[in-house]
């Protein structure tokens, strides 16, 4: 056997979407039985067991969770050359992004242009917002694509790394320790601003917030002007022209990481090649970068 049938993979991607083989009968137009024995005879094909009979539900093995991800990518590859003839046109192909929003107005439009030079029917709409509110898009299916950071180690994105923690303050900042610490970040919910918050709580310092704003040019002009320190990441510093202030007398932050996170269905296949892309335009080094096999959840 050189070659697995596209809809017994198809069957099994469906069981496991609708969690229920009377729903995935019902969507790919089968009877029941039907489903059934498509499943029996990928497993015979395979000879593995894909789903996990121990349990109740729809529960994938561990070699089935492997086989559904592999499936998902060729099935997506598979819907795109069946409709490249639609119409008589090539398809057009719209891929949501989210993304935290210091990566939209520098680094992202890079990466979607170059990967538009090799794919110029794809178009892009990109929504910028927290991490969380934007990993709650992605498992409802409304992005298909997010660059999110998370305090743990991502175990269900494609992409990951990590990233050094830093304080940064203007060239004359002095800080009075019996006094309130002054911050400068996005403000609350952003990822920073709760860590400060929780070291400083630890520590037992006091703090508050003194300058707010969305985007990190105004956030570097308030640190180096003068009016607090800000927690950020080294490299992002570095980026605005900042320096980590290496000997604060501040509590040490924890390392933060960065995922690219794809949805599961659509053109997965596609999406996979930008978080490649992207990952590359932010020039993450080779060395903190490990590519993971998704989970059958999205991030």
């Amino acid at each position: 056997m050189t070659n697995i049938p596209t809809e017994l993979l198809r069957a099994l991607v469906t069981v496991v979407d609708h969690r229920s083989f009377t729903k995935a009968a019902a969507a790919l137009g089968l009877t029941q039985p039907a489903v059934s024995t498509q499943i029996k005879r990928l497993q015979f094909l395979l000879d593995c067991e894909v789903l996990d009979r121990s349990t109740q539900g729809i529960r994938l093995t561990p070699q089935g969770e492997l086989i559904v991800n592999y499936a998902r990518r060729l099935l997506s590859i598979n819907d795109q050359i069946m409709h490249i003839g639609d119409a008589g046109s090539r398809p057009e192909l719209v891929i949501r992004v989210g993304t935290p929003g210091d990566y939209a107005p520098s680094i992202l439009p890079r990466a979607l242009a170059r990967f538009r030079e090799r794919w110029p029917d794809v178009r892009f709409i990109v929504r910028t917002g927290n991490s969380e509110a934007l990993a709650r898009d992605l498992r409802g299916g409304s992005l298909d694509l997010v660059i999110g950071l998370s305090v743990r180690k991502p175990n269900d994105a494609r992409l990951s790394w990590v990233h050094d923690t830093v304080w940064v303050r203007g060239l004359n900042t002095e800080l009075d320790l019996n006094m309130p610490v002054p911050l400068v970040s996005h403000g609350d919910p952003c990822i920073f601003h709760r860590l400060a918050v929780q070291a400083l709580k630890r520590a037992g310092f006091d703090w508050e917030d003194v300058f707010t704003a969305p985007n990190m040019i105004g956030l570097s002009s308030a640190v180096m002007a003068g009016l607090g320190v800000m927690p950020t990441i080294r490299r992002r510093a570095a980026d605005h022209g900042m320096v980590a202030w290496e000997d604060s007398p501040l509590p040490r932050l924890p390392d933060v990481y960065s995922g690219i996170y794809i949805r599961e269905g659509g053109a997965r296949a596609t999406y996979e090649q930008l978080a490649d892309e992207i990952a590359e335009a932010l020039n993450v080094p080779q060395a903190s970068l490990r590519e993971l096999v998704p989970r059958t959840s999205a991030a």
